[in-house]
């Protein structure tokens, strides 16, 4: 049987040392000195910056960056005046984001974990949690709902990223390859089961991380039945290099949601 957590973690570290995907490019001391001043902005989709007002506040709210090391995120909203744990399966994206943190001065702590398992924090640690779209490497979401439900304060945020799940009806890889862009599979969709085990095989030896597709009603409601109230949504596209999908549809979308003060829906059970 496959290890998903272990194959992905490798993928990761792999992909990071490489230093070709957009995601494991570290930002600069150009871009923390901005931060500083106050002139910023991060993605949690592909293209469209998140929306200043989703944040609030930073100065010394204690903000948890979940799977999104890279040196990317952590260390600007470190700069912005956040109280920044970075928790990320990779050790390479980890590493990113503690080597801009030693070089611009900055306090980022790291841990290394599962997005879907927070166990290692306590209920109500953070005030902000930023997730960046990367659930298409879990297997399941509603425990990382549910965990970011839980490490929120009363009245806390959270920031998502996600992945339209249409655009796991097509075969990408094929695509890649010059194929068609075509209809193929149903879903939820995952590598697991829908690919040839001979092209699975060969994408893990390159280092492709495992992909797992999620429905729109574990995205949202999922986020809902954890005991959070959205209050913010928006859709991103990608690049025509990127997918022929572009000139369609919206690949992407982000969400806010808000711990409320009181509890209006049941606590989520574990």
């Amino acid at each position: 049987m496959i290890d998903v957590n272990r194959h992905n973690q490798s993928s990761w570290d792999e992909q990071s040392a490489a230093g070709a995907s957009p995601w494991v490019q570290p930002v600069n001391s150009e871009d923390i000195k901005a931060a500083r001043a106050g002139e910023w902005h991060i993605i949690l989709t592909p293209i469209k910056a998140v929306p200043k007002s989703w944040f609030g506040d930073l100065r010394d709210k204690d903000l948890l960056c979940l799977a999104s090391g890279g040196g990317q995120q952590a260390p600007i909203l470190a700069a912005a005046g956040a109280v920044v744990t970075s928790f990320d399966q990779s050790s390479e994206q980890l590493r990113k984001d503690a080597e801009v943190a030693a070089h611009n001065n900055l306090s980022i702590r790291c841990v290394q974990g599962d997005m879907a398992d927070l166990s290692v924090f306590e209920d109500a640690s953070f005030d902000l949690v930023v997730h960046p779209v990367s659930n298409i490497f879990a297997p399941e979401i509603i425990p990382v709902w549910q965990h970011c439900a839980r490490v929120l304060r009363p009245g806390g945020r959270l920031l998502s990223g996600f992945m339209n799940p249409d655009f796991f009806l097509f075969d990408h890889w094929a695509i890649e390859q010059g194929g068609a862009l075509a209809v193929r599979f149903p879903l939820p969709y995952a590598d697991l089961t829908h690919i040839d085990p001979a092209i699975l095989d060969k994408r893990m030896a390159e280092h492709h991380a495992l992909e797992f597709s999620h429905s729109f009603e574990d995205q949202i409601s999922g986020q809902l039945a954890a005991g959070l109230l959205i209050a913010g949504f928006y859709e991103d596209r990608w690049s025509d290099e990127a997918t022929p999908l572009n000139s369609y549809m919206s690949t992407s979308m982000a969400t806010l949601a808000i711990k409320p003060s009181t509890d209006l829906l049941p606590a989520p059970q574990f």
